[in-house]
Formats: C-alpha cells, sequence, structure tokens
C-alpha cells in the first residue's frame, strides 16, 4: 500500500526538526540543470536556520509517509539580504510590502501532480494570513537558450509560473555566487518574477 503524500506548512523554529532533510533535498535537486548547484550540507544548514529565526518565515513540506519529498521556503523581504531587498527599492518598491519566495525543490518522481501549485497555494496563504504584504516575489536563475548544457527536451518553468499569476520584471535583477557543478565560484544573474497579492476576503 502507497505511503500517503501529506503537505505541511512549518512556520519558524517548527523547520529544525527536518532541517537536515530539506537541505540534503535542496543539495540534490539544485545539482541539476538550471541552477548546477554544488552545495554542501553545512552551507544549506546555515541557509536554512536563517528561515528557521525568522518567526513569519515558512517551509512547506511534502512528505511521502516520513520521507521528505519537497519543500517550499519564503519569508518577508525584509528578513532577507540586502541584495534582495536592492531591486525592489531601484524600482521604487517598499521591501516591507513584498513576501519573498525562496526556492521549491521537488524529487522528479514526484512532479507532475500538482504540488507545485501546492506550494504556491500554502506560501500565498500564509503570506495572506500575515495582512502586510501587497507582492509576493521569486527570482530565477537566467540561463541562455543555447547553453549546451541545457537537457534535451527540458521545459523551462515560465509558462507555470504565467498561470500563476507571475510575470517577470526585466531588469529586476541580482547576482549570487555559488560553486557550479564542474566551473567554481560563478556569479550568477537572476531575475525577479512578482504578483499582485489579494487581501484576505
Amino acid at each position: 500500500m502507497e505511503s500517503p503524500l501529506t503537505l505541511a506548512a512549518l512556520r519558524g523554529p517548527e523547520l529544525l526538526p527536518v532541517l537536515d532533510d530539506v537541505a540534503r533535498l535542496r543539495i540534490g535537486v539544485f545539482n541539476d540543470w538550471p541552477y548546477l548547484y554544488q552545495g554542501s550540507l553545512d552551507y544549506e544548514r546555515d541557509y536554512l536556520a536563517a528561515y528557521a529565526a525568522t518567526p513569519d518565515a515558512v517551509c512547506v513540506v511534502a512528505r511521502d509517509g516520513d520521507a521528505v519529498v519537497g519543500a517550499s521556503t519564503g519569508l518577508p523581504l525584509l528578513d532577507d539580504g540586502a541584495a534582495f531587498r536592492k531591486p525592489f527599492e531601484e524600482a521604487g518598491l517598499d521591501p516591507a510590502q513584498v513576501f519573498y519566495f525562496g526556492e521549491s525543490v521537488l524529487l522528479p518522481s514526484y512532479r507532475g501532480r500538482g504540488i507545485g501549485h501546492a506550494f504556491f497555494d500554502a506560501r500565498e496563504a500564509h503570506a495572506r494570513a500575515l495582512r502586510r504584504f501587497a507582492i509576493t516575489a521569486f527570482c530565477a536563475v537566467d540561463r541562455a537558450a543555447d547553453d549546451p548544457r541545457r537537457p534535451l527536451g527540458h521545459r523551462d518553468n515560465d509558462v507555470f509560473w504565467h498561470k500563476r499569476g507571475y510575470a517577470r520584471q526585466p531588469g529586476m535583477t541580482l547576482q549570487l555566487l555559488w560553486h557550479e557543478v564542474g566551473q567554481g565560484e560563478v556569479m550568477h544573474p537572476l531575475t525577479f518574477w512578482t504578483r499582485t497579492l489579494e487581501p484576505v476576503a
């Protein structure tokens, strides 16, 4: 008999019991295209500890039985680094009005089952319930369409994000450094996508 697939929105320190599971999942999923990220458990633990220490942060965790198979993060933009706030400030947008969605990771065998939509639903509901945000946003790495490392038949998430009501914001880009598979430390451009958050009815 199959184990039940469950989702739970963990707030702040509720993330701590599954922090290592989520860290390992992120390393595995982000090793693939388009991030090609060669991560370390220590770095991921530190990164996720910031979410656990932020009371209004959320991590939506998908489990198959007891196994963590997906996770999706979010926190108030003001609680993230200055590099993430700067594109909004330069665009004349108040970072205090923005709830920032971090990354979503999901094992390949669980994709196509609506979990991606559930991650967005849960994070948007969390941001809406906090009653002080007008915008939800995330950023995605920019890769050249002709990059030879792009897997054959790979489909970007742009169509999915558009269906969710998000729009890419050219010019609202930040640069992040990470260790890329086979390349060493590389600076990467990531462009923001935003959506107006409807208030609580």
